[in-house]
């Protein structure tokens, strides 16, 4: 058995603490581990032959330096050049298992990064049942045993038992209204759509090639043109940029014979919003979950989250506040799948909050914008020991860098110098240049920025470590 992981999910949801260029699965929101971390953590002690983490280009970096944070390998991150939802992505980890299966068919268990399980024993117990189901030819969902009359997911209805507490799918009905919900609930034979899955590789490219020929071609054809970059594999982009876009759900398990259904009651949620968190974490005497640096008066059912400052809340009922560095979300508790709206006015209005946070992260190491203004902008710039930057140039920005600590090699032009705590430098408009740390110890420096244009986009990169040039 071999675990898919699907790291490719915005979160738009959970802004302002998720961004599109850093979303919810690398976020620590339930814990000290972030989802992805928690995620890989809860596949220990079971019989699992390997790890594929598909995810975004953009997020590559990410993946890789939290997995090995953890201590774990992935067998590949296949990286999608643009999402095609889960049925093309599940395809692609299942053609790369079959490639190295020397004849056979490994099981897949399917896991999204972002979703929350509590009781990791039920998990794998549920896992386990479902192996048995997947071994004989079906194609597995897990069905998540519902605590409440949810409108947010969709439902599996149970059709005759299998062995070992399995049931044949009668059908998949699409999120009800609240009065259709209840009805599900208290008839017993309704399951919570998880989203994870266990079959056999083989068997879902036949379902798949069945059912969507169409979507099997286009990745057939992707995969067929793939590279590898040391652990990333990447596709023939063209290929798939032609590949539709579908769920798993509906391009197979509603259409399929093979659909078998084990019930799950493991603490699962999929975090899909704010009011999620507020669900599932530990609430004060007065309902309340606060995180971070709170104070509350006459506050009650409220989930309050301060990242970077006080938060201070007076008279307030069933509300969701979350603070970061540079947003502020207020939103009643009843509404926050709302916020997503919120997401689409910010990027249609070219605002850089949509997209990442003050700290940005790179393969390199991290900045964080702590001031900009007409013709200027400043930042506070971390290099992880014996990491570089491009080889680049900018047409519209010069920069002065001033060393906090650590030790900086700075090669401007055909010269290298050596700068170290409370020295500085100077880079002219057009200079080619480049900054590494060969230290130990990680290096910090102010970066200023002067010019007409300060945008991410002027950098010419000439060489770079990271695949970027």
């Amino acid at each position: 058995m071999r675990t898919i992981v699907l790291a490719g999910g915005s979160g738009s949801r959970l802004w302002p603490a998720s961004r599109r260029s850093f979303p919810k699965q690398f976020l620590s929101l339930c814990g000290e581990q972030t989802m992805l971390q928690a995620t890989i953590d809860r596949l220990a002690g079971l019989d699992n032959d390997g790890m594929v983490v598909i995810c975004n280009e953009e997020h590559r970096f990410i993946v890789a330096q939290q997995a090995v944070a953890m201590g774990t390998n992935t067998d590949a991150i296949i990286l999608e050049p643009e999402g095609r939802n889960t049925a093309p992505a599940i395809a692609l980890a299942a053609f790369e298992a079959l490639d190295g299966a020397a004849g056979e068919s490994p099981l897949l268990l399917v896991m999204a990064a972002d979703h929350l399980i509590e009781d990791v024993a039920a998990f794998q117990a549920a896992v386990a049942l479902a192996k048995v189901q997947a071994e004989a030819g079906k194609l597995v969902t897990f069905g998540i045993v519902p605590t409440s009359p949810h409108t947010g997911y969709g439902y599996i209805q149970r059709g005759v038992s299998l062995d070992g507490g399995a049931f044949v799918v009668s059908r998949f009905v699409e999120k009800p209204d609240l009065q259709t919900a209840q009805t599900y609930v208290d008839e017993g034979e309704y399951y919570w759509n998880s989203g994870m899955f266990l079959f056999s590789a083989q068997v879902y490219l036949d379902e798949l090639k069945q059912h969507r020929p169409d979507i099997y071609a286009a990745c057939e054809k992707a995969y067929a043109g793939k590279t590898r970059d040391a652990d990333f594999l990447r596709l023939d982009k063209e290929a798939f940029a032609a590949c539709p876009d579908d769920s798993i759900d509906y391009a197979v398990m509603e259409k399929t014979d093979k659909a078998a259904v084990v019930p799950m009651d493991a603490g699962w949620s999929d975090v899909g919003a704010w009011s999620s968190l507020w669900e599932v974490g530990d609430n004060d005497a007065e309902g309340n979950v606060l995180m971070g640096d709170v104070l509350t008066q006459s506050t009650r059912n409220s989930y309050v989250r301060a990242e970077h400052r006080l938060v201070a809340t007076v008279g307030l009922e069933d509300v969701v506040v979350v603070e970061t560095t540079d947003a502020v979300l207020v939103a009643a508790k009843d509404k926050v799948q709302d916020v997503k709206s919120i997401v689409n006015t910010l990027k249609a209005q070219g605002r850089s909050e949509f997209l990442h946070h003050r700290h940005v992260y790179r393969p390199w190491g991290v900045y964080d914008s702590i001031d900009n203004g007409d013709r200027y902008q400043v930042k506070r710039i971390t290099v992880k020991p014996g990491a570089k930057l491009s080889v680049q140039m900018h047409h519209h920005r010069a920069e002065h860098w001033i060393v906090v600590s650590g030790t900086a090699k700075v090669t401007i032009g055909e010269n290298t110098i050596m700068l170290t705590e409370n020295q500085s430098t100077y880079i002219p408009i057009g200079e080619v240049h480049a900054l590494e740390n060969p230290g130990v110890i990680p290096l910090e420096l102010i970066e200023v920025q002067s010019g007409s244009y300060l945008g991410e986009d002027d950098i010419v990169r000439f060489e770079d470590r990271y695949g970027r040039a």
